[in-house]
């Protein structure tokens, strides 16, 4: 709630003194977004015939730094352009120069962190327009040669901020703005992986690693943090890494954040098969992801035709969440499975190679497929430890262990 009514610039620059009088860095962010209820319903009547926005304007009330000054002038320019001129590439720029502003009144401000609140809300407000400038930019253009130009340079921008706040080591932590990092770092991923620069992750990692102030953080930015950890770790197929950082994001989530529980699933769940755990059908069901029901059917009973049939009928939903990919390494379990089902037919621990043929022709309906190709595929289920003996090529024989010839996936993932 406001103090006075803001009917007029002078108005909401005397609550923008007055807040930085407080040092209230969460009233301050509310003030200084251009998303703000008195911007987006009055902005017309506010800024419209207001075009003296200048920072020498703007320092007869904000008093101190200039940097200050600069930071609301820009933010003025910023919800001039957006709300009423309807410009939003110009209000890009303005934003742009409002996180310049915002920069150096980190450096400038010592010992200080108050106002993270009002950098959070900033750094997610430029990224959040670098994602509408680009879409609208493609819109415009099929063929552009930077799709990325302006999410790019909102990454450069939040590095800037980055590097601030990581080298602020000499304060007590209680006042240093290295409380901030974990939050700039979540939007650097989110940035990096919709322009697929994951590389870019790891300096970021290191970072956060090295400072050591996981404890400080709070555990909502640690869920997200944790989130992108395990996708990262998915996609450089370290599964243990994966299952490791998504299981605590999901555990973490807030509970009532449904739609979030259910993205980080869509993650964890191939990562947990791969690693021979299958999820229950109650948690498939609680969180509509009956997507994956097909797939996992497949692969439990070794039905190679079924398995390419389901990844095909939810491809759409698989690329979309970037699994499919992932769910196909799910095939080499599914060979494990079909073999095991064999070694129980037969009942001896010497199967003859053409009865593995037989079943893998059966199960994928292709009377094309060779021997040396089961030769291959049991080859490799060998050295991956997913299958205990060797083949006798002599006697074109498949020789089991007797005891735990087929040991459970989550035993040798």
């Amino acid at each position: 709630m406001y103090q006075r009514q803001i009917g007029t610039v002078t108005n909401y620059l005397v609550e923008v003194r007055d807040a930085l009088n407080q040092r209230n860095g969460q009233r301050l962010a509310n003030l200084l977004s251009h998303n703000n209820a008195v911007f987006q319903r009055n902005a017309q009547k506010l800024l419209a015939n207001e075009r003296n926005l200048e920072p020498e304007y703007v320092s007869r009330y904000i008093h101190g730094n200039s940097n200050w000054s600069e930071l609301v002038s820009a933010h003025l320019k910023t919800c001039l352009s957006y709300w009423v001129d309807d410009d939003v590439m110009e209000a890009f720029q303005w934003k742009t120069q409002m996180v310049q502003a915002m920069t150096r009144m980190l450096s400038a401000e010592k010992e200080q962190n108050w106002f993270l609140p009002l950098m959070n809300q900033i750094n997610i407000e430029i990224r959040i327009l670098a994602m509408i400038c680009d879409k609208e930019k493609n819109r415009h253009s099929s063929k552009s040669l930077k799709p990325d130009e302006h999410l790019e340079k909102a990454a450069d921008l939040l590095m800037g901020v980055f590097r601030v706040a990581a080298n602020d080591s000499r304060a007590p932590i209680e006042v240093s703005k290295r409380k901030g990092m974990i939050h700039i770092i979540n939007q650097l991923f989110k940035i990096y992986f919709r322009i697929n620069k994951l590389h870019l992750c790891k300096p970021l990692i290191r970072a956060l690693e090295n400072a050591n102030l996981m404890h400080v953080f709070p555990l909502a930015q640690r869920v997200t943090y944790s989130y992108f950890l395990g996708m990262k770790s998915m996609f450089d197929s370290d599964f243990k890494a994966a299952e490791q950082h998504l299981g605590f994001a999901f555990r973490n989530c807030h509970p009532e954040s449904h739609k979030n529980k259910r993205l980080i699933l869509i993650f964890l769940i191939p990562v947990k098969c791969l690693l021979g755990q299958m999820p229950t059908q109650e948690a498939l069901d609680t969180f509509r992801l009956t997507q994956f029901n097909g797939v996992l059917k497949a692969v439990k009973e070794g039905n190679l035709k079924a398995f390419d049939a389901a990844l095909e009928h939810n491809a759409a939903f698989f690329w979309k969440f970037n699994i499919y990919l992932i769910l196909e390494k799910l095939k080499i379990v599914a060979y494990r499975n079909l073999f095991k089902r064999v070694a129980h037919i037969v009942k001896t621990h010497q199967i003859p190679m053409d009865s593995f043929l037989a079943a893998f022709r059966f199960s994928q309906d292709d009377e094309s497929i060779t021997l040396e190709e089961v030769h291959c595929i049991l080859a490799n289920l060998i050295y991956e430890g997913k299958v205990k003996g060797y083949i006798s090529l002599q006697h074109q024989k498949l020789v089991i262990s007797k005891q735990n010839p087929f040991p459970s996936i989550a035993s040798v993932a």
